[in-house]
């Protein structure tokens, strides 16, 4: 007489998706923590598998390159930021006063900015940008351009409402407001605080000839 098993239950399968984006997350973490701690030349892809507890074939089989990691990483970083900040399109504010608009914006990059979180991996990829160009230009094109392309918008929707005067080019005129933040906040050549972003967009938008 044979014994018949008793047929076991079946283990659930492992959740590719799941364990997929645990080591995406591990590996953007170890990118941002490893650019900050070491600096961008030293980071290396090696560095970050290891320090993400994950095989370097998994890292060359979603990345290119250590930039392309720390790219994506970064871009992650900024989403956390916008989902935590609450339901927020990604648009820029059209409330018919472009003052206030922008003041708005300056704003909440002023709050990115301070954010430790961003503020570190941010200071040390845009200093490695502006010593290597390769980087610098994926840096624009990646990071910063889409940001620019909002306030060129709201820019030339200004202009439209006849707020801006229309032989302005809003690509130029964008600099009045990011670039002295960014140039401020990377030299530390003054605190950034809304009252330091509130004035730019005073200044840049009322001129500085008596009225």
């Amino acid at each position: 007489m044979s014994a018949q098993k008793s047929a076991q239950p079946a283990k659930p399968a492992p959740d590719s998706t799941r364990r997929s984006e645990k080591s995406r997350r591990a590996i953007y973490a170890a990118a941002l923590s490893l650019v900050v701690e070491v600096g961008y030349p030293k980071t290396t892809v090696e560095g970050i598998a290891a320090r993400a507890g994950v095989g370097k074939q998994t890292i060359y089989r979603w990345w290119s390159s250590k930039a392309d990691v720390l790219m994506e990483a970064f871009l992650d970083l900024g989403e956390q930021s916008l989902r935590e900040a609450g339901p927020v399109p990604y648009v820029f504010p059209d409330t018919g006063d472009l003052a206030t608009d922008v003041k708005g914006v300056l704003r909440a990059t002023v709050d990115q900015l301070r954010d430790p979180r961003y503020e570190a991996p941010s200071r040390a990829l845009a200093a490695e940008g502006v010593v290597n160009e390769q980087l610098g230009r994926e840096l624009v094109a990646k990071l910063m351009q889409p940001s620019l392309d909002l306030y060129i918008g709201r820019l030339r929707a200004a202009q439209d409402a006849g707020q801006v005067r229309p032989e302005i080019d809003p690509r130029i005129a964008l600099e009045f407001f990011i670039s002295p933040l960014a140039q401020r906040w990377l030299q530390h050549t003054g605190p950034i605080s809304y009252e330091y972003t509130d004035t730019l967009v005073d200044y840049a938008l009322h001129g500085l000839a008596p009225r």
